[in-house]
This record gives C-alpha cells, sequence and structure tokens, in this order.
C-alpha cells in the first residue's frame, strides 16, 4: 500500500482551493460532485488533497456540524480492497463498509472505523 489522499471536510472547496494554489502551487488533478458533496483533488506531488464540501445533507455537512472544517480521512492505495478489508477483518479492526463501493474517480473504495485505527478514519482506494 502507498498514500493516495487526505481529505479534507470544508464548507467552501473552491475557497480552499485557491488558498493551497496560492500558498503552495498545489492545482486540480480531478473534480467532480457525487453522493451529496463536491470532490475537488489537489495534486500535492505524490499524492491528493481531495477537499469534500457538501452540496446536501449527508456525511461531510453532519461531519462539518459536529466537528467543523479539517481533516476527515486518510486514504491508502491498495491492489485489491477486498483482500485489504479480510485483512482488517482478520485484525479485528471494525469496518464503516463491508464490502467495496464506488468512490470519487470512479475507483472502488472501503472505510474502516477509526476507533480501531488510533481515531483516524481509515480509507482503501483501488485505482
Amino acid at each position: 500500500m502507498r498514500f493516495d489522499h487526505a481529505g479534507i471536510a470544508t464548507e467552501d472547496a473552491a475557497e480552499l482551493t485557491a488558498l493551497f494554489g496560492d500558498l503552495c502551487g498545489f492545482e486540480v488533478a480531478h473534480e467532480e460532485t457525487f453522493d451529496g458533496m463536491r470532490v475537488v483533488f489537489l495534486d500535492v506531488g505524490g499524492g491528493y488533497l481531495e477537499l469534500l464540501e457538501p452540496t446536501e445533507g449527508g456525511t461531510i455537512a453532519r461531519y462539518l456540524d459536529e466537528n467543523g472544517p479539517g481533516i476527515h480521512h486518510l486514504a491508502f492505495e491498495t491492489a485489491d480492497v477486498a483482500a485489504a478489508l479480510a485483512t482488517a477483518r482478520e485484525l479485528e479492526i471494525g469496518l464503516v463498509d463491508e464490502e467495496p463501493r464506488p468512490g470519487a474517480w470512479g475507483h472502488d473504495v472501503a472505510f474502516l472505523h477509526p476507533a480501531d485505527t488510533g481515531g483516524v478514519l481509515i480509507e482503501f482506494v483501488e485505482h
């Protein structure tokens, strides 16, 4: 596995895109709207920042209401999400997703429960 991206919850992806562009020179690599959110991937060289802006109620809207803006999750690329989930089960790590599901860029994704991963929501991504 390798680092893929850090998901950041924000009320305004355009504003944060401009800030990281001006501050760090990061450019937009991909943008889409799905599952009640606008998603903007900024290329940081060797990975991405995934800016998550809610477009309607849902997971990210609830996260922002409860926690405010900031890092939502860390994602790691794997060649096989189902196998990575099997390993997590063997290690008795709680799963948010029992099976891979569609994510941004059409990639298969699955999340692990932060209670079992040091308080960090972990996402597996299969390109």
